[in-house]
């Protein structure tokens, strides 16, 4: 086939070149560039034919690659330029395929036919490490009971791949993609745990470090040792001047703990990047080496029964000299390829980006609707102008970010939560602060208020990061310290404990009101509160994020059933809520929302509306006071959610860190 086109092409350009001899240089420039083309498009039927006529079983694979082969090479070649590792792609594509399980390719079938499978309003994640969790892989496949009871049908594993102890960033610095930490058990317990999950209906996430690896990555020891190979998947130099032109402009992500982006190896005097901590090492996906076999580790993860996978750090993939080398052009090409990869592949399976950054930054990751890059980003922004409101009894800034997600595609889905594994970084609008006249919600104000530094304050809780000389710094803690449940224990005080139940209830009324995704924080559903014993490890003791990574408290759970204790009503509170969620379609990921103004700069409204006339009112009293709304939808007779009192939705009082979940009456 390549001969007989390259021939035509040849004799077509011969022939134009005796005309015009005169235009010889032009005519053979343009024989190039046929030549090229025609060679570009034999190679693309050569991949197709590959396809072609390999298993009969092939035939919905078949339909899938053909649809995305064309631009996944334009995209693929725009980075690389390599027709052979291109090919290596295709055919390592493949194969994962052939191996995936049956059970799995019907899921993927499934999904395929209901794209939108995620979006339900049943639809509840939660968060949790395994060892603290139930001790390993075997242990949490016992422990499925209570989380069905806690109504979670997507459990996410926080990392648990192996990673080397005392240098592991709490799994984050990973030795060994297709290896189970020896602690936690194998990659079969893995696979029996997801083929569990889905006979339950639940669905599995787990961590994909894509920037860098351990400093023990196989990789990692090889090219230490001075094998070009693999020094040329991270980021090597033998002396420090490209390194300090990259420090002049790159931020430093821990410029306390870890300042600097480079680390000097004296062992073989070369400097080798490290955007996060020394011994995690930042791969180089300007070689499409690196790129191929983390796409192997990504479909290998797929077909162990892996439903959504969380990108970890993807803004940092891309390093070019000059830039900041954050959420660059390239990053979304290489996030676009593993979405087509993926529904090439494993259809069944969701892309989780983690971009923790300003909204402007963060929603570039969804793509575009007729070429989508991640199906769910955090909901980072909201998350922590949330807490912002709780500190300063004010909701207009948590107004104001609601509009703007409000004004996304309603395509776009986020994941909310109230809390997870890692620091509140307070990346909020201080410039709208500052305009709005409330100047005094600054860092330093929220710091002090949820560290229990402020007169008045019901938080605990620790810095992370603290930077003496900006005085900058991130908070950590757990979702019932910060609301008061810790202190108020502590104080014996039941008025104060009351308020913080109160508080915790609301907040996670506001998160499964949302649009989206909600997530719990495993131990959360009980009230469970900051873990100070890490102090007690040297390993734990310098990174404080570890007070809200302690041991699951099983006796918490026990207590649950305890009438009037904190986790009964926590628990009961919540497992209500979820019930009423699960069986309402306006609260599906979905369904359009707006704000809705109640003139009291505390209360915070929102309108969940489908266009059959179908409606729902939320409403959020962020202060510890009795307060109005002073809302006027006169359409009708509105019902209580929670009670099923009766009610018209004008002038609504609410008791101090009270909520309301109202649905119009029909008929």
């Amino acid at each position: 086939m390549k001969k007989k086109s390259v021939k035509k092409t040849v004799s077509k350009v011969t022939k134009q070149s005796v005309n015009v001899q005169e235009t010889s240089k032009k005519a053979e420039e343009k024989l190039t560039k046929e030549m090229e083309k025609e060679q570009a498009e034999d190679k693309m039927r050569s991949v197709l034919e590959t396809f072609s006529e390999s298993a009969v079983d092939m035939d919905p694979y078949q339909e899938r690659f053909n649809r995305h082969v064309e631009e996944l090479r334009w995209l693929y070649m725009e980075l690389y330029n390599n027709d052979y590792m291109f090919d290596d792609l295709c055919k390592n594509m493949y194969g994962f395929y052939q191996d995936r399980k049956a059970a799995l390719k019907k899921l993927d079938q499934k999904r395929e036919q209901k794209q939108d499978w995620f979006k339900q309003s049943d639809m509840l994640g939660m968060m949790l490490y395994v060892d603290n969790f139930a001790g390993n892989l075997q242990g949490v496949k016992g422990k499925l009971d209570y989380i069905e009871q806690c109504n979670v049908n997507y459990v996410h594993l926080m990392p648990l791949l192996q990673s080397p102890e005392g240098r592991s960033d709490g799994g984050y610095a990973v030795s060994d993609f297709r290896k189970v930490q020896d602690n936690l058990g194998t990659m079969d317990d893995l696979a029996e745990l997801t083929e569990e999950c889905h006979k339950r209906d639940m669905s599995v996430c787990l961590d994909f470090v894509m920037n860098h690896t351990s400093e023990d990555h196989d990789w990692a020891v090889r090219a230490r040792q001075g094998d070009g190979e693999y020094m040329s998947r991270y980021f090597f130099y033998d002396n420090y001047s490209i390194p300090a032109m990259f420090e002049r402009t790159v931020p430093q992500v821990f410029p306390t703990t870890a300042p600097g982006n480079f680390t000097y190896l004296p062992e073989n005097r070369n400097f080798v990047m490290t955007s996060f901590y020394p011994y995690q090492w930042d791969l180089n996906y300007q070689n499409p080496a690196v790129f191929n076999e983390m796409m192997y580790n990504f479909l290998f993860f797929a077909n162990q029964g892996i439903d959504i996978i969380r990108i970890d750090a993807v803004p940092y993939i891309w390093k070019q000299i000059g830039t900041d080398c954050r959420n660059l052009p390239q990053v979304h090409t290489i996030v676009r390829m593993m979405r087509m990869i993926g529904e090439i592949v494993c259809p069944g399976i969701l892309l989780l980006g983690e971009v923790v950054m300003e909204p402007e930054k963060v929603t570039p990751y969804f793509g575009s609707v007729d070429k989508p890059e991640c199906h769910m980003l955090y909901n980072v922004t909201t998350m922590a102008t949330t807490w912002n409101s709780v500190a300063t009894r004010d909701v207009r800034l948590l107004k104001q970010q609601m509009e703007i997600i409000d004004r996304l595609p309603k395509e776009y889905t986020f994941l909310n939560y109230l809390r997870c594994h890692d620091d509140i970084g307070w990346g909020l609008d201080y410039k709208t602060l500052k305009n709005g006249g409330m100047e005094r919600p600054h860092k330093q104000y929220i710091n002090d208020f949820f560290t229990g530094s402020l007169e008045g304050s019901f938080s605990r809780g620790e810095l992370y990061n603290a930077d003496p000389v900006t005085g900058d710094a991130r908070f950590c803690g757990t979702t019932a310290s910060m609301c008061g449940v810790e202190k108020a224990g502590f104080c014996h005080d039941r008025q104060a404990m009351e308020e913080a139940v109160r508080l915790d209830t609301m907040l996670h009324a506001f998160m499964l009101f949302q649009s989206g995704i909600p997530v719990l924080y495993s131990g959360d559903e009980v009230g469970q509160v900051n873990d100070y014993t890490y102090k007690d490890n040297p390993e734990k003791a310098p990174d404080s994020r570890y007070i809200h990574r302690g041991e699951f408290q099983w006796d918490l759970v026990e207590r649950k059933n305890e009438p009037e204790t904190v986790q009964n009503r926590i628990f009961h509170n919540l497992e209500q809520l979820e019930a009423i969620r699960a069986g309402e379609p306006l609260l599906d990921a979905g369904c359009p929302f707006r704000t809705l103004e109640t003139w009291d700069n505390s209360v915070l409204g929102m309108v969940r509306q489908d266009g059959r006339g179908k409606k729902l009112i939320g409403l959020f009293n962020f202060s510890g006071e009795r307060r109005t709304a002073w809302i006027d939808e006169r359409d009708g007779m509105y019902g209580d959610m929670v009670t099923g009192d009766l009610m018209e939705a004008s002038g609504v009082s609410l008791p101090g860190y009270g909520f309301l979940w109202m649905k119009r009456q029909c008929g």
